[in-house]
């Protein structure tokens, strides 16, 4: 994972660092140093989840709840930083990943990012309002 991240001199409100799930070759916890060697970068450059992949459960799915775990607990630590986890949107109660969220159980479907951007809509609403009382 190599970051190529171009922030401008503008402060922002709020930034999205959306991860995709290549890096299949690597372990949960290079996963997780390579996130928050970016979000690094983002909060040096700025002042102030990675999706489930695979019809049923699978050991790619499993890695990418631990890289989720361990990138939460590496930014609980951080003021102004979190992670939103949309596996609840997008993974069915038996495990299954519908087709009609993610078409090859990888990429999003246009339902899939409207079942991930709903609540991540709802985050970045509830973190601006708070913003905005401070």
């Amino acid at each position: 994972m190599v970051p190529r991240l171009f922030l401008g001199q503008k402060a922002l409100s709020v930034v999205v660092l959306w991860v995709g799930t290549n890096n299949h070759g690597h372990t949960a916890e290079q996963i997780c140093g390579g996130i928050m060697a970016i979000v690094q970068l983002i909060k040096d450059k700025q002042p102030q989840g990675v999706l489930p992949r695979g019809k049923m459960p699978n050991s790619l799915r499993e890695r990418n709840a631990q890289v989720n775990k361990l990138v939460q607990e590496a930014v609980s630590s951080l003021p102004h930083a979190s992670l939103l986890n949309v596996d609840p949107g997008l993974v069915h109660s038996d495990g299954s990943i519908s087709h009609q969220d993610l078409y090859d159980y990888l990429h999003l479907t246009p339902q899939g990012y409207q079942a991930v951007c709903q609540p991540l809509h709802a985050h970045l609403k509830g973190l601006l309002e708070k913003q905005a009382e401070n």
